[in-house]
């Protein structure tokens, strides 16, 4: 699919009779007929997927991460009772037991802040300043479709140098166009989640570039093999003080 540019390959399931894929893929095949495509008389279009970062935001046993006031539980998280987090069977019972300790510890905190703060001091003193409601709503949503792009192009399963510095560029001026945004027009949640996209793509791009070595479910042409010198460890990214 990289070299030839072809958006997906086709599975051949037609030498199976329609009764035959009716019972043993029930749920595929409806989710195929949704789509238009019957799996007893049609090539189904196939692409590969993978998560791009496994793992996720360091947290306690609280699901508190560093960050004053943002948790963390599930596949986004890694707490380190499943290793590397992917949110598949082995980690089932971690989504249910870190939230219900989140949750737990958020409400907690809750209720010390208001045995010390008047109501009126717990909300957020916010003001727009000189922002106006944005009549360019299309950035957001061209923004968050240019940056899904990219990273499957070029930031996927199979990458190069080439193709991550050019992800790293984009990501650059998109970032840049978002910071602009942000401060002329009102927030929206639209908008704080795309400026969150984009960060999140910056530091999946960067950890990619650094990575001179192929290891686990990604694969970068130009460092095919494993580097001898490091060891399995678990890749930790922090801000320098």
């Amino acid at each position: 699919m990289k070299r030839t540019g072809e958006e997906c390959v086709y599975l051949d399931i037609r030498h199976l009779s329609e009764e035959q894929l009716r019972r043993r893929f029930p749920n595929i095949f409806a989710k195929c007929m949704e789509a238009g495509i019957n799996m007893a008389h049609d090539l189904i279009p196939v692409v590969p997927a993978a998560h791009f970062s496994c793992g996720g935001i360091q947290t306690d046993i609280r699901g508190a991460s560093s960050i004053e006031g943002l948790y963390a539980a599930g596949e986004s998280a890694c707490t380190g009772l499943h290793g590397a987090n992917r949110l598949a069977s082995n980690s089932l019972l971690e989504a249910i037991v870190m939230p219900k300790f989140a949750a737990a510890d958020i409400e907690k905190r809750f209720e010390e802040l208001k045995n010390h703060f008047p109501d009126d001091e717990l909300a957020l003193n916010w003001t727009t300043g000189n922002a106006t409601d944005s009549d360019e709503l299309i950035l957001i949503s061209h923004n968050w479709d240019e940056i899904r792009r990219f990273m499957w192009d070029y930031v996927g399963i199979y990458r190069t140098d080439k193709r991550l510095e050019r992800a790293k560029n984009r990501i650059k001026l998109i970032r840049k166009e978002i910071e602009k945004y942000y401060w002329d027009f009102t927030v929206t949640a639209d908008l704080v989640e795309l400026r969150n996209i984009a960060t999140v793509a910056e530091l999946i791009i960067d950890s990619s570039l650094k990575r001179h070595e192929s290891r686990g479910l990604n694969y970068n042409a130009d460092y095919p093999y494993l580097d001898p010198e490091l060891e399995c460890v678990d890749t930790i990214i922090q801000r320098e003080l």
